[in-house]
């Protein structure tokens, strides 16, 4: 995992426990991915503690590589949420990215922000 000020990055090996009937990772890993990476971008933004309060997931192709990175990012930040999007990436052994899903959220402060106050 990789942070800077409004971003995170995860990955995730892909293991025959993560996948699904076809042999793919499952579609729930990808959400997992994308809640997370997304909830950490707003929280780091946000300057504190972060709840998700939506969030969706477009699959695009099927994951299949060795592993699985999501690369999120806040691009709104108000004092109380941050709207991020995330992108969800198969990673071959050779390094090779296919981008996999697109997920976009809403995430909210959920304690102290950086002006010291609670939200409401």
């Amino acid at each position: 995992m990789s942070a800077s000020p409004g971003a995170a990055e995860i990955r995730i090996a892909n293991r025959p426990d993560l996948r699904q009937q076809h042999g793919f990772v499952h579609g729930g890993v990808l959400g997992y991915l994308a809640d997370n990476a997304l909830t950490f971008a707003g929280g780091l933004a946000l300057g504190g503690d972060a709840l998700t309060a939506e969030f969706k997931v477009n699959y695009v192709r099927p994951a299949t590589g060795a592993a699985v990175t999501a690369r999120a990012e806040a691009v709104a930040t108000t004092r109380r949420q941050a709207v991020c999007r995330c992108e969800l990436w198969s990673v071959a052994e050779d390094g090779t990215e296919v981008l996999v899903a697109v997920g976009q959220g809403t995430i909210v402060a959920a304690g102290p922000t950086r002006t010291g106050s609670a939200p409401a």
